[in-house]
């Protein structure tokens, strides 16, 4: 038996009391014989045999009694017969992902979680630690009047959340309370792809709340994207629903509506446009609502304007002149002179530039890129055949190439690697160029010879080059993305501007389009979505999702009423201080009674 405020033991010392006066009843005065009460004396010679039994009796009574409530004042525990639990640190965890806002039988799923996790609550204690974990891994806590408060406020994430992350905060919040019996109680849907991995429980013991009742049939947009990102000024909208049957779609760009149609099961969508608005515009494919409204729509990101003039110089050979000529038929370019094709040795911005075919030139490329204000030089060389890992280059080796070093120490995310070969950087980009570590020659790299050397080019040239260039970057809500090292602000959906300062950070919360600012101008999208897993409201069972955590006891149940009764009693422990009042107050009861049974006789 242990105690939560053993400094109360010391009023055992109080029982000292009874007994001390009980001894002083034994002390004798000075005898006066006095004729009246002689009877009386000889009465109680009589009856001392049974004073002295009575006398002892309320003593000890009277101890017990002062002991009975010393020892409830210092709250002991223990696994004997008592009231309530033991004091408990305990995290609930719950699933308000986008899945938990599906309606199911006229209500949220996330209501019943919500319902589920107040009847945990509701058992808790003065002596508990209590923490609510959102999917998102965010906690409120620890007192029982936040967590209820909280538990009303919990609204159905934009998107999947982390539940992993979720679990493993819950776990280190209960171990560093401080209290014997920690515990996670979890309420979730259990959706197939949000439960994929092994949790670790630490030796934390877990109860599961997993929702019953049939999954409903859900339609979603699980891709929407342009093609290609910067229409000059036509350019197409592909999609990919999810659905068994027909379904209605609508396309939006700008703030107009601009196509609708119906899409057969599993067909991708492909709606060609030449919207009369200019400049980056967000766009959106929408299906008609079903249960779970958070997937029927997904956003896109599109820049619209005059195709950007691009010229092959001499240093760029003939596979250079080759792409440039592609992309000019295709409409992606014009010819001109604002973005050059290049050799490091003529190195200028803006310019996609390649290292010079021979090495000679290599301190000429050097001084060049100084000139051209570019904190990049090539350094040693090194050969192949190496594979090229980047965006937009499967396939692609490198045989020759220069080890790109920055020109001193770089402002955090003045550069992004674009590509890599081993673990070397093989195309970088900055403020008005790209530049790539090997020489645009089919014996230094294959990537001329590769069917993705023009639409990377173009890419490249759209995104990184273009007088309003800029890159589609998309997200799932929460996630973390780099900060383009010229945006300053972040446009939300709704026109109002926020600063950022990190060169990392969270994506917004909130499904939609916001768009990088250069200056006052638009010069970049950041598109956040739901994950597509998210639509999959498949669920596993309860011993699937039982086996998912390891490391500790885990129990999942259907029954919520099971499942709160189990909250609380990890330990087996209760506390005892109601078990010891109410042996005060019998003890109070027997004391009262032998006190008076000599008067009652007397009266009788």
């Amino acid at each position: 038996m242990s105690f939560l405020a053993p400094f109360a033991l010391i009023l055992t010392a109080a029982a000292a009391v009874p007994l001390v006066l009980h001894l002083l009843r034994h002390r004798t005065g000075e005898k006066i014989d006095f004729p009246a009460v002689r009877y009386m004396l000889r009465a109680a010679r009589e009856h001392s045999r049974e004073l002295k039994i009575r006398n002892l009796l309320l003593m000890v009574l009277r101890v017990a009694i002062v002991l009975s409530l010393a020892f409830a004042a210092a709250r002991p525990v223990g696994r004997l017969f008592g009231g309530g639990h033991a004091p408990t640190a305990l995290a609930i965890v719950l699933d308000n992902s986008l899945s938990t806002s599906a309606v199911v039988d006229g209500a949220p799923v996330l209501a019943r979680l919500k319902d589920a996790a107040r009847g945990v609550v509701a058992r808790a204690n003065s002596g508990d630690r209590l923490w609510l974990v959102t999917a998102d891994a965010r906690v409120v806590g620890a007192t029982t009047p936040t967590v209820r408060a909280a538990l009303d406020r919990a609204e159905p994430l934009a998107g999947a959340g982390d539940l992993r992350a979720a679990v493993a905060r819950a776990v280190q919040l209960v171990k560093g309370a401080g209290i014997p019996a920690r515990q996670i109680a979890i309420v979730t849907d259990a959706q197939a792809s949000a439960w994929t991995t092994t949790l670790q429980l630490d030796d934390v013991t877990a109860t599961v709340y997993a929702v019953p009742g049939a999954v409903p049939r859900n339609r979603a947009v699980l891709r929407a994207a342009a093609e290609p990102a910067h229409w000059t000024p036509r350019g197409a909208v592909r999609a990919a629903t999810s659905s068994t049957d027909s379904v209605t779609y609508r396309v939006a760009v700008g703030a107009r509506s601009t196509a609708r149609g119906s899409a057969a099961p599993g067909a991708d969508l492909v709606v060609r446009l030449d919207p009369s608005e200019r400049g980056w515009l967000s766009g959106s494919v929408e299906l008609e609502p079903d249960e779970l409204r958070g997937d029927d729509q997904r956003f896109f990101a599109v820049h619209v304007g005059a195709a950007p003039s691009v010229v092959a110089e001499a240093g760029a050979g003939a596979f250079g002149r080759t792409a440039v000529d592609a992309l000019v038929q295709e409409g992606r370019v014009t010819r001109g002179a604002d973005v050059a094709l290049t050799s490091a040795e003529a190195a200028r911005r803006p310019g996609v530039i390649f290292a010079p075919t021979d090495p000679v030139q290599i301190s000429a490329a050097n001084r060049a890129l100084e000139r051209a204000n570019i904190p990049w030089r090539y350094g040693a060389a090194h050969s192949g055949p190496a594979p090229v890992r980047g965006a937009g280059l499967a396939n692609v080796t490198a045989t020759k190439w220069y080890a790109l070093e920055p020109r001193g120490v770089l402002e955090a995310g003045a550069a992004d690697t674009l590509a890599r070969v081993g673990g070397d950087p093989w195309a970088v980009a900055g403020d008005g160029y790209v530049l790539v570590a090997s020489p645009l020659s089919a014996d230094a790299t294959d990537l001329p010879l590769r069917a993705s050397w023009v639409p990377w080019l173009g890419a490249a040239v759209a995104e990184r080059l273009a007088g309003e260039a800029g890159a589609v970057t998309d997200v799932a809500p929460g996630a973390i993305v780099s900060r383009p090292p010229w945006a300053r602000e972040l446009e939300m959906p709704d026109g109002s501007v926020r600063p950022v300062r990190d060169a990392r950070m969270a994506a917004p919360d909130r499904v939609g389009v916001y768009f990088w600012r250069r200056g006052t101008a638009r010069a970049g999208a950041l598109v956040v979505n739901v994950e597509a897993a998210e639509s999959d409201l498949a669920r596993l069972t309860p011993t699937l999702l039982r086996a998912r955590f390891t490391g500790g006891d885990a129990t999942v149940s259907a029954d919520v009423a099971r499942w709160t009764a189990a909250a609380f009693t990890v330990s087996g422990r209760r506390t005892l201080e109601g078990a010891f009042l109410w042996l005060a107050l019998a003890l109070l009861a027997l004391e009262a009674w032998v006190a008076r049974a000599p008067a009652a006789r007397r009266a009788e």
